[in-house]
C-alpha cells in the first residue's frame, strides 16, 4: 500500500489539493482503484462570483482516472442544491444528473459522478471510495453482511447492495445517518465497495488503508499460490478464427489479446472453472468492460444464443424499450488459450485483462474462504442496460475508420514504414511494427518488434507474437527496403546485388506467403500494400539491383492479387519518387544530386509537375487510403505518389 507523505502533500488549509493527492494514491493502487473506477470528494466553502461565501462539493467528474486526476478532474457543486434533491421520493437517473450538472459553479466543469449525492449525504468534510478488492473478496460471498461485520467490526457500517444512483443515495439517506457514530469510519456496501471519511483526506485515506490491511490478513492464509507453468503453444490462425467469429457477432472488427501467466494458467486449469469463472464480475459497474460473464470454452456461437436468452429475459424490467448490445463475448477462459479478451481497440483489451485479472484473484481467495457469490443476474443486466454507464462509453472518441482493425508493417521504425504505421493507427488500426532497428514506440496499440525481415524464423516468431497481442492481421504494408548505392553495371557486385533482392522481393514473397492464412479471417477483407519505386515504370541509371529487386516486387503482388481476389484479398502497389525525409537520403547527397540539375536543394525536392514535396506521411497517407472501403474495388493496382513525373506519365 501506498502511505501518505506529509512532506508531499498539501495541508488541511488546501482541501481541494489534499483531495487531488489523496486521490491519486488510491488510484495508483490497482488493488483499490481500476481504470475510471472508484470517486473521492471533500466539502468546502468558497465565494461565488458575488463574494458571498457558498458551501460546496468538490466531487470527482464522471470518466476521470484517480491514478491522473488533477483540480479540473474535480466538479464544484452547491452544496445545498444536492441536498435538496434526497428530499424528493423518486427521481430518475437522467434528471439526478441534469439537476446536478445545474448544481455546479462552472458549467464547463466535467459531469459529476454518479454517486455525488451519497458523498452530500456523508456528515464528513471529505470522502474516498474505492473498489478494494480485499473489501469485495468479503462482500461477495453468501454471508458477506455478517463477515464484514465479523473481520472489520463495528466501526463500519453495512449497506446491502442497491444499484447506484439516486436509489442508492435514497436508501442510505434514510437508513445510514442513524447508525452513524463518533466510532464510525467506513461505510461498506456490499458487492460495491468501501467508503472511509474523515475531516481531511488525509484522515479518510489512513482509514482506507487501515481497514483494507484488516480484510488483507484475514484473507492472507486463503490468497492462491500460483504455481510455474509452461502454457500451451497455439496456432495464430486458430486465434485469428476465433476473432473472425468474435468480429461476426459484433459486428465490428474485434481486437483480440491473449494471456496466459502463471495466475491464469492456475485458474483456467481449475476443475470447477466452468462453475466459478461464470458467477458474475466483482462489482456490477465491470460488465460495460467484460460483459456480466466470460465465456468457458470456445463455443462463442453458444455464448451468443445465451445472451441473446438472457437480454429477452429481462429487456422488460425497466418498462422501456432497449435495444440489445453485441452478443459477443470480452473474456474467453478456456485450458488451451489461457485468458483472451476482447474488445473494440487494444486498450479496450487491456482494460477487461486488468479487470478479470483481478477478478480471478479475489475469485480464487474468496473460494477458498468459504465462496465466490457475484450479483444475481437480474441485478447486472439493470447496470450493463443502465443509461448511465452506457455513457461512459458513448464518451470515448468517434470511432475512427479502422477502429479494432490490425496492421502489419515492415520497416516501420523509419521513414516511408513509420509514415504509414503512424497513418494507420491515426486512423484506429492496431499496427505490429517490423524493423531491424529499435521503434521507440511504447502504446496499447502498438507492438514494436525488432526482427530482421530476411529471417523466415524472425518474422514467423513476429507474426506469433502480433496475433498473440492482437488477434489477427488485416493489412500488410511491405515498405522495408534498401537501396545499395548507385553503381553502374560494368561494376557489377553480385552481393550487392543478392542482399537488395533478398530485403525489396524475396523477404516480401516469404512474408506474403507466411501471412496469407491471417489475411483470408480478416473480419473485413485482408489488405496488402506493397511500397515499390518510381523506379519500376522508369529506372534510372546506376540503380540495378533497386530497379529489379522493386520491378519483382510489383511482379509479385499481380501474382499475389490474382491468387488471393478469390479469399477477398486485395492487394495493390504504391510507387513513390524523390521522398527525401527517409533514411536512403543525407544532407551532402541532396546537396550533390541538387547542383547536377542546376538547382537549389528546395527546388530538387519539388522537381515534379506538381511542384510539391512528397513526405513519408504523405506516403502513409496513401497507402493508408487505399486500405479504405473507397478501394473496394481495386486490387493489382500500381498508384503513384510522386507529384507527377515525366517520364512515367
Amino acid at each position: 500500500m501506498t502511505h501518505w507523505d506529509e512532506r508531499a502533500a498539501p495541508g488541511p488549509d488546501d482541501p481541494l489539493g489534499q483531495c487531488v493527492y489523496g486521490s491519486r494514491l488510491l488510484g495508483a493502487q490497482p488493488a483499490l482503484v481500476l481504470h475510471g473506477g472508484g470517486n473521492t470528494s471533500v466539502k468546502a466553502t468558497v465565494p461565488d462570483v458575488f463574494g458571498d461565501p457558498v458551501e460546496v462539493l468538490y466531487v470527482k467528474g464522471s470518466g476521470s482516472d484517480l491514478a491522473t486526476i488533477d483540480r479540473t478532474g474535480f466538479t464544484a457543486l452547491r452544496l445545498d442544491a444536492v441536498k435538496a434533491l434526497l428530499r424528493l421520493d423518486s427521481l430518475s437517473d437522467t434528471r439526478m444528473m441534469n439537476e446536478l450538472r445545474a448544481a455546479r459553479l462552472d458549467a464547463g466543469a466535467p459531469d459529476p459522478s454518479v454517486e455525488t449525492l451519497l458523498h452530500a449525504l456523508l456528515p464528513y468534510p471529505a470522502v474516498l471510495h474505492s473498489h478494494a478488492d480485499a473489501v469485495i473478496a468479503l462482500t461477495n460471498r453468501p454471508d458477506g453482511a455478517a463477515l464484514v461485520r465479523s473481520v472489520l467490526g463495528d466501526g463500519v457500517v453495512v449497506v446491502p447492495y442497491v444499484m447506484p444512483g439516486f436509489d442508492l443515495a435514497k436508501h442510505c439517506a434514510e437508513t445510514v445517518p442513524g447508525r452513524l457514530s463518533p466510532d464510525t469510519t467506513g461505510l461498506v456496501l456490499l458487492n460495491h465497495g468501501l467508503f472511509t471519511f474523515g475531516t481531511t483526506t488525509e484522515e479518510a485515506y489512513r482509514r482506507h488503508l487501515a481497514l483494507i490491511a484488516t480484510a488483507e490478513e484475514f484473507l492472507a492464509p486463503y490468497r492462491p499460490q500460483w504455481t510455474v507453468s509452461t502454457p500451451p503453444v497455439v496456432e495464430p490462425t486458430t486465434i485469428a478464427a476465433l476473432r473472425k467469429e468474435i468480429s461476426d457477432l459484433a459486428g465490428v472488427p474485434m481486437v483480440l489479446r491473449r494471456y496466459d501467466d502463471d495466475r491464469v494458467r492456475g485458474f483456467v486449469t481449475r476443475p470447477d472453472l466452468a462453475s466459478v469463472g461464470t458467477r458474475g464480475p466483482l462489482t456490477p459497474d465491470h460488465v460495460i468492460r467484460t460483459k456480466a460473464v466470460p465465456l468457458v470454452g470456445t463455443d462463442v456461437a453458444a455464448y451468443a444464443r445465451a445472451y441473446r436468452d438472457h437480454f429477452a429475459a429481462y429487456a422488460g424490467r425497466r418498462g422501456v424499450p432497449l435495444t440489445m448490445l453485441d452478443p459477443a463475448p470480452r473474456v474467453l477462459l478456456d485450458p488451451a488459450f489461457g485468458m483472451l479478451t476482447a474488445g473494440p481497440r487494444a486498450v479496450d483489451t487491456q482494460i477487461a485483462a486488468d479487470i478479470y485479472t483481478h477478478t480471478i484473484d479475489v475469485i480464487a481467495c474468496a473460494e477458498a474462504a468459504g465462496g465466490y457469490r457475484a450479483l444475481d443476474p437480474a441485478a447486472l443486466f439493470d447496470v450493463e442496460y443502465w443509461e448511465l454507464e452506457q455513457a461512459k462509453l458513448r464518451r470515448t472518441a468517434a470511432r475512427a475508420p479502422y477502429t479494432g482493425e490490425v496492421a502489419l508493417v515492415t520497416g516501420a521504425a523509419s521513414g516511408i514504414g513509420r509514415g504509414c504505421a503512424q497513418a494507420l493507427r491515426a486512423k484506429g488500426c492496431a499496427v505490429i511494427g517490423l524493423d531491424r532497428a529499435p521503434h521507440g514506440v511504447d502504446a496499447p496499440d502498438y507492438l514494436a518488434v525488432q526482427t530482421d525481415v530476411t529471417d523466415p524464423a524472425a518474422v514467423g516468431a513476429a507474426l506469433r507474437q502480433g496475433v498473440e497481442r492482437f488477434g489477427g492481421i488485416d493489412v500488410v504494408v511491405a515498405a522495408a527496403g534498401v537501396f545499395p548505392g548507385a553503381k553502374p553495371l560494368r561494376d557489377f557486385d553480385s552481393g550487392a546485388w543478392r542482399r537488395t533482392m533478398a530485403v525489396n522481393a524475396e523477404a516480401i514473397a516469404g512474408l506474403l506467403g507466411a501471412v496469407h492464412p491471417l489475411l483470408a479471417l480478416a473480419p473485413r477483407g485482408g489488405r496488402v500494400v506493397v511500397v515499390g519505386s518510381k523506379n519500376v515504370p522508369a529506372p534510372g541509371p546506376g540503380a540495378a539491383a533497386y530497379s529489379a529487386s522493386k520491378a519483382a516486387v510489383t511482379q509479385l503482388s499481380r501474382v499475389a492479387a490474382l491468387e488471393w481476389a478469390p479469399d477477398g484479398i486485395r492487394v495493390n502497389v504504391v510507387h513513390p519518387d524523390a521522398v527525401f525525409d527517409t533514411g536512403l537520403w543525407t544532407e551532402e547527397l541532396l546537396r550533390d544530386r541538387a547542383a547536377r540539375y542546376g538547382l537549389t536543394v528546395a527546388e530538387y525536392k519539388r522537381r515534379n509537375l506538381l511542384r510539391v514535396e512528397i513526405t513519408s506521411r504523405q506516403v502513409g497517407e496513401s497507402v493508408a487510403a487505399l486500405c479504405s472501403d473507397a478501394f473496394a474495388a481495386t486490387t493489382g493496382a500500381q498508384i503513384p505518389v510522386d507529384g507527377g513525373n515525366e517520364r512515367v506519365i
